[in-house]
């Protein structure tokens, strides 16, 4: 047997690994680095987050990306290249925080990467007939384990694809495994820069249990704090708390119709950017609010689209009061979250912090559950139902 294969096999084989779990967002705040020791597998899955970083990027790592970033028209040479350089800057990213936490890379086990969404195009949203759901992350994974010496486990999301999902949001098997509580319906909430809820059943049946996108989280907020603060994003909300929503533009950004089709679902900054926004502000002719006025009517569109789908899983499982824990970046902006909160009164509030997993770490986490799962469990069944698939993902790459 092949040396690599073996050590993966042992590894399989363990009473509990040490993975550490990459995610890196739309929002392009920088890499999360999550270090986590987990045993078991499926249901009894137990994660201990050892250590957690987030690493920023620079400037001109940002300024690569959007060249590329949800666009259609791109100079395809960049993209050939960012592939290799992304993974292997995530590589020495990995090696740079294991060198502050004094810990050698052969006490970790594997690396599980997402890579950097670069285009996500479910056949809902791209409607080429004979195409089907498609999505492309960058960074491979060849690069990071080569440089860093751990194996490593990526690209995750084609698998998705390949058994009938959209590849995203890929959330449902993390939250299932780590969150689920008898007795207690859960709504795991996550803000990115595009927003994202897992339903968790009481009865724990994990044919119930789905993920949805629920529309745009912070990428509208961060677009517009750029153009009109020069800053990655409105401080706790600042700006759009002096400013006043307009119902009129408000309408229009709710057109369209994502939002009333059936979960689970999935989509991106393709659709929810500064065009999508201008284009609102033409047809209800809302071109010269103030800024203020703008962000205003901007959050509260993300908070009434996440709230409108709770409500609606809400109605449809018949579930009463659930608690909704938040997580990513959108939970530090207490606007967001106020609005939110408002518009779901009969709901009990928290972060994922309570359930004992950092809010800012927990889609890095996530990416090692599933990386876990593919090496010791996947033997959990969610129905096999259309946009739920019962898989296990991610590519292995061997060091050599």
């Amino acid at each position: 047997m092949n040396q690599q294969i073996q050590h993966l096999y042992d590894i399989a084989r363990k009473p509990e690994r040490r993975i550490i779990g990459l995610m890196s967002g739309t929002s392009l705040d920088g890499l999360d680095i999550a270090l986590c020791r987990i045993t078991g597998s499926g249901s009894t899955t137990a994660v201990v987050l050892e250590q957690f970083a987030t690493v920023p990027y620079d400037d001109d790592f940002k300024a690569e990306i959007r060249t590329i970033f949800a666009n259609r028209d791109i100079d395809f040479e960049r993209l050939c290249l960012l592939n290799p350089y992304i993974g292997r800057l995530h590589g020495q990213l990995i090696l740079d925080c294991l060198r502050t936490w004094a810990i050698e890379p052969s006490e970790i086990d594997v690396v599980a990467s997402h890579g950097q969404t670069v285009y996500h195009a479910p056949k809902s949203q791209h409607r080429h007939d004979k195409f089907p759901n498609a999505t492309l992350q960058i960074g491979d994974g060849d690069h990071i384990a080569a440089l860093t010496g751990i194996i490593t486990l990526s690209d995750f999301r084609q698998k998705h694809i390949a058994l009938g999902g959209e590849g995203a949001p890929l959330a449902v098997y993390g939250d299932y495994f780590m969150f689920s509580e008898a007795g207690q319906n859960r709504i795991l909430l996550n803000m990115g820069g595009i927003a994202n809820f897992t339903y968790l059943p009481a009865d724990g049946d994990a044919s119930k249990v789905f993920t949805t996108d629920t529309g745009p989280g912070n990428t509208l907020l961060d677009a517009y704090a750029r153009r009109l603060l020069n800053q990655p994003y409105d401080a706790d909300g600042r700006l759009a708390a002096s400013g006043q929503v307009n119902e009129l533009l408000l309408d229009a950004l709710k057109t369209n119709p994502f939002f009333n089709a059936p979960f689970p679902k999935t989509t991106g900054p393709e659709v929810f950017n500064v065009p999508y926004v201008e284009e609102a502000q033409q047809r209800s002719r809302t071109r010269d609010l103030p800024a203020a006025d703008l962000m205003a009517t901007l959050v509260q569109f993300s908070a009434d689209t996440i709230a409108h789908a709770i409500r609606r899983v809400i109605n449809e499982a018949e579930t009463s009061n659930p608690h909704v824990y938040m997580s990513g970046g959108g939970m530090h902006n207490p606007v967001l979250t106020g609005a939110i909160q408002k518009l779901l009164p009969d709901c009990a509030f928290g972060v994922t912090n309570d359930l004992g997993i950092n809010g800012d770490a927990k889609e890095a986490v996530l990416f090692a559950v599933l990386a876990n799962e593919s090496l010791a469990g996947g033997t959990t069944s969610f129905g096999n139902r259309q946009g739920v698939p019962t898989v296990s993902m991610g590519k292995v790459s061997f060091p050599k």
